[in-house]
């Protein structure tokens, strides 16, 4: 098995180191090392092509570890961090996200971009990012090319809100906390918010981290939801696509013992690396898997959703803000 597996493995770590060495490159520090592992896997398989015996370690990264990772995520919250913004501040939260999922659906249904598309760029825009992408992709089952579509529009507009929303804070009279609360609330990465937080204030950034957070706690509900749907949907009547995933199940586990448990800081920071290393190479795997000509093929029209979905979220979030 090891011997079948191996050579994938090799190849998605090679494209994880590039990654994260980039990253340090003048102009690339921007960018988090999950959204590099994606473009640098597109251009190696685009350019020199993946190799066949590769596949099965690949496939490996793509599904599994990234499944693990997510559960990691779980050690980064502690319900007594949702409980810091109050109920008003999780109730803001919870209503963009809903708000945001359901007219990025619908508009995605109007305008004709495929259905499963439309839903990785909602959960995409109204949850966390790429970890919510690949989330979601494990019930609603779409192709690769639409999971690194989605992971690169979600991409260009988080980082569109990062840099523009701490030079919007004066036009719109927001005090620390509330900016840390609208940033939380809509910008879609979580680095991404806590880089738009921090440039506002130590406590516009505590809080923006704990919002997001939050978002990140309400994955767990969304793909319950959207993997009911998807079984409900379905010509097939046997339980072969379960309506709540293993994972799901374990990063709500995973909050409940970090909340309960006083966990070193050391042992926290390894096991947010792990995460985030294990993201990076399932990304990787996922660019190794992509074909750019599929990629053009979706047209203008799913980058359209995307971008009036990141509109959408920073309204709906500052009018709540604001005046809620």
């Amino acid at each position: 098995m090891w011997a079948g597996i191996m050579p994938g493995i090799v190849l998605v770590a090679m494209i994880t180191s590039v990654a994260y060495s980039a990253r340090n490159l003048s102009g690339l520090t921007l960018f988090s090392p999950m959204i590099l592992a994606v473009v640098t896997g597109m251009i190696y398989s685009n350019v020199l092509g993946t190799p066949a015996h590769a596949k099965a370690g690949i496939a490996l990264a793509q599904r599994r570890l990234l499944r693990f990772a997510i559960v990691l995520l779980g050690f980064q919250l502690t319900l007594g961090q949702v409980a810091g913004i109050g109920l008003g501040g999780v109730g803001i939260v919870a209503a963009t996200l809903g708000a945001t999922f359901l007219f990025t659906v619908t508009l995605g249904r109007l305008i004709g971009v495929d259905a499963k598309l439309a839903q990785l760029i909602a959960a995409g825009t109204s949850i966390c990012g790429a970890s919510a992408i690949v989330a979601t992709n494990i019930v609603t089952d779409a192709r690769d090319e639409d999971v690194t579509y989605a992971v690169a529009a979600i991409t260009l507009f988080g980082t569109v809100a990062m840099l523009g929303f701490p030079l919007l804070t004066p036009f719109f009279g927001l005090n620390q906390h509330a900016f840390g609360l609208w940033a939380g609330a809509s910008i879609h990465e979580v680095a991404q918010v806590i880089g738009a937080g921090f440039q506002n204030g130590t406590l516009a950034g505590e809080t923006a981290t704990v919002a997001k957070l939050t978002r990140v706690a309400m994955l767990a509900p969304m793909v319950i939801a959207l993997g009911l749907m998807a079984r409900r949907g379905s010509d097939d009547a046997s339980p072969a696509k379960p309506p709540m995933p293993w994972f799901v199940l374990a990063f709500v586990a995973v909050v409940a013992l970090n909340s309960s448990v006083a966990i070193p800081a050391q042992v926290h920071s390894a096991i947010a690396l792990a995460a985030q290393v294990m993201l990076t190479m399932g990304l990787a795997a996922m660019g190794l898997q992509a074909d750019i000509s599929e990629l053009r093929s979706r047209g203008l029209r799913p980058l359209m959703l995307a971008f009036s979905a990141f509109l959408f979220i920073a309204c709906f979030s500052l009018v709540l803000v604001k005046f809620a």
